[in-house]
């Protein structure tokens, strides 16, 4: 029978990826991959050869059919992101979807993502939290805004370094200059970092310091 098997690959350092993911990776009949320039470094890497397919956020709703019958012809097939969890701010959900509409089983291994090694390492509450990926860019951003702004929970949010210090007025703006944050960069390579403190004084420390690279916002809860 036909399976899906969604496999994590590594956010930064290459060795951040299970024994189980390298086997999967050589044994599937094709790799459906989110950039096959970006994976092609990744099997390289594990001397890896196998069939690349792009699948990804322009192309998926064009061709998630295709894939789909493509599946149901061989018994294993592999999805990867280019860094972390796929269908976790990453193309998947569509596809994994179509697969269960169709009777494909489908199983998703365990490893890399941002959220949790960047939650873990806040110093943060992380009990209970919530996660936003990225905000709108327009539309509706103001009201997510007004949301987290009340949430008991602890909040995590994707950011690109670019709207990095956007994203920070408007925490300040909307949740105080003493509410509780952590910016974390760059996570399981070189230049990795925790910037902890009030969103006033991280903001601060951003202006003067110009971001680059992966980030992941976490944001204290609203104290009720």
């Amino acid at each position: 029978m036909s399976q899906l098997v969604i496999v994590p690959t590594p956010i930064g350092n290459l060795e951040d990826i299970t024994f189980r993911a390298i086997s999967t990776l050589k044994e599937v009949d094709f790799i459906l991959a989110e950039d096959t320039r970006t994976t092609k470094k990744l099997l390289d890497h594990y001397e890896i050869s196998n069939q690349l397919i792009s699948y990804h956020i322009h192309n998926e709703h064009k061709i998630v059919e295709n894939i789909i019958q493509k599946i149901q012809t061989v018994q294993k097939v592999a999805l990867v992101s280019d860094a972390g969890t796929p269908s976790i701010s990453d193309p998947g959900f569509l596809l994994v979807r179509g697969c269960y509409e169709k009777g494909i089983p489908v199983t998703c291994l365990p490893g890399a993502n941002a959220i949790i090694p960047a939650l873990a390492g806040s110093g943060l509450p992380c009990d209970k939290f919530t996660f936003e990926g990225f905000l709108p860019h327009k539309k509706g951003r103001q009201t997510r805004w007004k949301v987290i702004a009340e949430e008991q929970r602890t909040v995590v949010l994707y950011e690109s370094p670019h709207r990095l210090l956007k994203c920070l007025n408007e925490a300040l703006e909307h949740l105080g200059p003493d509410r509780e944050i952590c910016v974390v960069r760059e996570l399981s390579k070189i230049h990795e970092e925790y910037k902890r403190g009030t969103v006033a004084a991280v903001k601060e420390y951003y202006e003067q310091h110009p971001p680059k690279g992966e980030i992941v916002v976490i944001l204290s809860a609203e104290k009720g």
